[in-house]
């Protein structure tokens, strides 16, 4: 490239304005490229590094929620080749399990590192499918693997939706919390398809597979607990500063420059907490707590036995057989949508897309009303194609809605009683999903109907009271999440 050369020498050229010559013989090499900014680079891989040491103890909750995903769906009609009668006090095992163990966890965390609880909760995991695996004809050793394995994840649930919250930042408490149904809803993904895809002549049987599995998903999350952080709250109620700076340091890093601000945050929501009496913090939560209650209970009729076996029946009557691909494709789509959610959480917000999730869960469900509205269309091959189809497309909105409700579970409440309040309504979810169990009709011809247009219209009522009253609660504190749930009326979407 010529470069055109300013000179006030007399060789040629013809002189400019200004009384200079321009030598255009001159050859100028180009200028190099500025060099590297190391610094940015290395600080842009420490916080992808710190951001992983804050997501380890939701990797390793996650692959212990996947056995418990597919005890879940075991428990909501997906045992299609089970080799022993599943009596409904076999189905409603696992839930009275968990609801066991989120009692023991909600008592016991007041005094005990969270620890505990995942090594445990994933020692009685393991303990439920090495019986699956070893007994998977005997009816009672089958029936007390399911409730050791659901107590297993009773301990688990409680600690893990408390800690996730107070070891995220503030940009990733969605990704942290929602990591838990993002774990089941793979778990039962898992369990849909290979309980209608597997044949029982094969080698192994159905449970034998149910018990491998669970076996491989226990010792995977059992390894990862290792590297799971302690929070620093649980240190600053016990006036260990060192410990409880040690452990934050690990979570932020040197890399990140607010540190020390962000800490200040902790201790200030810590502080806070211990000026106030547990019955003030009690009294203050009545409102948080009607809040939660109701949007978890909502969960459990995301995923249900009455759900379950309408699918079953109207894609039996109109493929003719289980292991058709409306059922696998039904199995797969709440995963997909947990995990679209679970994206949006932290930067579009909780309340949006949850909302948008639940008000379309509510329509098809309706939808799914009129297809019951006369007992004589489960005969018609019209209606059940359109059953199952909205089926499907209930599932996938499903896993937009069920995301949300881990994270508020960590952010509504306040410090002294949030695991007693956590733990109470853990168990109130379970207590749903028992009566979805007792009260489904199998020989009632309009059960369906009844069910559908009652949830249906809870669900839709719903839609516009959590419109009001849920907050929006991305990219702030805890400290600031609580107030905004202490408030009577939340209208705000962003």
């Amino acid at each position: 490239m010529t470069i055109t050369y300013v000179t006030a020498g007399p060789e040629g050229g013809e002189p400019n304005a200004f009384g200079t010559k321009i030598r255009e013989d001159v050859h100028i090499p180009k200028a190099p490229p500025p060099p590297i900014q190391r610094g940015s680079t290395i600080t842009n891989l420490g916080s992808l590094r710190q951001i992983n040491k804050q997501l380890n103890v939701s990797c390793a909750v996650f692959f212990l929620f996947v056995y418990g995903g597919m005890d879940f769906a075991h428990s909501a009609g997906w045992n299609q080749t089970l080799n022993t009668t599943a009596t409904q006090v076999f189905k409603c095992s696992w839930f009275i399990g968990v609801l066991a163990g989120a009692a023991v966890a909600s008592l016991a965390m007041t005094f005990l590192p969270k620890l505990p609880f995942y090594v445990l909760g994933g020692i009685m995991q393991l303990i439920g499918s090495i019986i699956f695996t070893c007994a998977p004809f005997h009816y009672d050793c089958l029936l007390a693997a399911r409730y050791v394995a659901g107590a297993g994840i009773g301990l688990i649930t409680v600690p893990f939706l408390i800690h996730s919250a107070e070891v995220a930042s503030n940009n990733y408490r969605g990704v942290s919390g929602s990591m838990e149904q993002c774990g089941l809803a793979l778990g039962i993904a898992i369990q849909v398809i290979y309980d209608t895809q597997w044949v029982d002549d094969k080698e192994a049987s159905v449970n034998e597979v149910h018990g491998i599995i669970g076996i491989v998903f226990s010792l995977l999350g059992l390894g990862m607990t290792a590297l799971s952080i302690e929070s620093p709250i649980f240190h600053l109620r016990r006036n260990q500063e060192e410990k409880a700076r040690e452990c934050h340091q690990k979570l932020l890093g040197s890399f990140n420059h607010s540190a020390d601000q962000e800490f200040e945050e902790v201790q200030l929501y810590v502080v806070e907490s211990q000026k106030r009496t547990f019955f003030q913090e009690l009294w203050s939560s009545v409102v948080p707590f009607i809040k939660v209650l109701l949007y978890r209970g909502f969960v459990a009729f995301s995923f249900s036995l009455p759900l379950s076996e309408s699918l079953i029946k109207s894609a039996l009557f109109t493929e003719g057989y289980i292991s058709c691909w409306p059922v696998t494709v039904w199995g797969l789509v709440r995963l997909l949508g947990a995990l679209v959610a679970q994206g949006f959480l932290d930067k579009m917000g909780r309340k949006l897309i949850s909302l948008v999730g639940l008000l379309c869960m509510a329509i098809l469900m309706l939808c799914m009303a009129v297809s019951y509205a006369d007992p004589a269309n489960v005969l018609v091959t019209y209606y059940m194609n359109q059953v199952w189809k909205l089926g499907v497309a209930f599932q996938a909105f499903a896993g937009l809605f069920v995301c949300s409700s881990s994270v508020y579970l960590g952010e509504a409440f306040p410090m002294k009683v949030k695991p007693f309040l956590v733990g109470y309504v853990i168990g109130f979810e379970q207590t749903v999903h028992i009566i979805n169990i007792v009260g489904y009709n199998r020989g009632s011809e309009t059960f369906f109907y009844h069910y559908y247009l009652s949830v249906g219209i809870i669900l839709f009522v719903g839609v516009i009271f959590f419109g009001i009253v849920i907050p929006e609660t991305k990219k702030i504190t805890l400290r600031e999440a609580n107030k905004r749930f202490q408030r009577l009326h939340n209208i705000r979407l962003f």
